[in-house]
């Protein structure tokens, strides 16, 4: 029995020895990051790197917001974030609900003609989407980044399907013999039930808009009217010439804050999503 548990207290040693290594192999790159932004531009280049600056400098943090429209390219990308996850996820939990629970002629049909959008790449489709947009005179504006979001996202409505599936008919049933209509039945019994599957989706949905470059950076030329990726993409080559590594690490962090605090103030959704992708219908 000793014998066992010795056995046992060394393998829960070496697995926590792999996962804090895991870990720290993972972290690393950002602390390099914001340690980076903190150094001057001379001791990036030393012969002996070190993860933290020997003095701390906030010149950078300074500059870049003179540099560049930072403020501007946040408030650019909080709108697509609101206007798109506000609109885009009332469709897609209603078109979840009509395939999970409502009966429609050829649902699967449909569904599967949905699901195969997925097999197409968006380069395909930049091409006729950016001539739609150019001849409605949306191009260089958020419009083009908006509008397709307002139909609804095919990977939150699949997900959303597969949840609202193990959601007992019975609840709907009472519902329809109360006299609730079938929104009634979607605003009062399903998005309550739904509300954990909807965060962990409304979140990764944040982080795809807040982390997009491709779309951003084909649609919009004027810096004022440009969302924050693109933004800053252009310190590399505009304003450091690539060697300028703090002011380039510094936009990195500021565009990671937002996407840290969602983490620490959502994590338990993230951990939720992950055993919610395999809830069967």
């Amino acid at each position: 029995m000793m014998k066992n548990m010795k056995k046992r207290s060394v393998w829960f040693y070496v697995a926590l020895g792999v996962v804090v290594l895991g870990a720290f192999t993972m972290l690393f790159p950002y602390l390099w990051m914001v340690g980076t932004s903190f150094k001057s531009r001379p001791e990036t280049f030393e012969l002996i790197p070190t993860l933290f600056p020997k003095e701390f400098q906030l010149n950078t943090y300074k500059e870049i917001w003179q540099l560049i429209p930072v403020g501007r390219a946040i408030f650019n990308t909080l709108i697509v974030e609101v206007s798109v996850i506000v609109i885009g996820t009332f469709t897609s939990s209603i078109a979840a609900f009509s395939f999970a629970k409502l009966r429609l002629p050829h649902k699967n049909v449909l569904l599967l003609v949905l699901l195969s959008s997925l097999m197409v790449p968006y380069a395909a489709l930049l091409l006729p989407q950016y001539r739609a947009f150019e001849s409605l005179g949306m191009t260089n504006t958020l419009w083009p980044l908006i509008l397709p979001g307002f139909f609804g996202n095919i990977t939150m409505m699949f997900f959303l399907i597969q949840y609202m599936k193990g959601i007992p008919n019975d609840l709907i049933e009472s519902a329809k013999i109360d006299g609730c209509s079938y929104f009634g039945i979607y605003r009062r019994i399903m998005l309550p039930l739904c509300l954990p599957a909807l965060a962990a989706q409304i979140i990764f949905w944040f982080v795809g808009i807040w982390n997009d470059y491709f779309a951003p950076s084909i649609y919009l030329t004027e810096q004022l009217k440009q969302t924050l990726q693109p933004l800053l993409a252009s310190l590399n080559s505009t304003y450091s010439s690539g060697t300028n590594y703090p002011l380039i690490m510094t936009g990195s962090v500021i565009a990671s804050i937002p996407m840290i605090i969602i983490f620490i103030a959502f994590q338990k959704y993230f951990i939720k999503s992950m055993a919610l992708s395999g809830v069967k219908g």
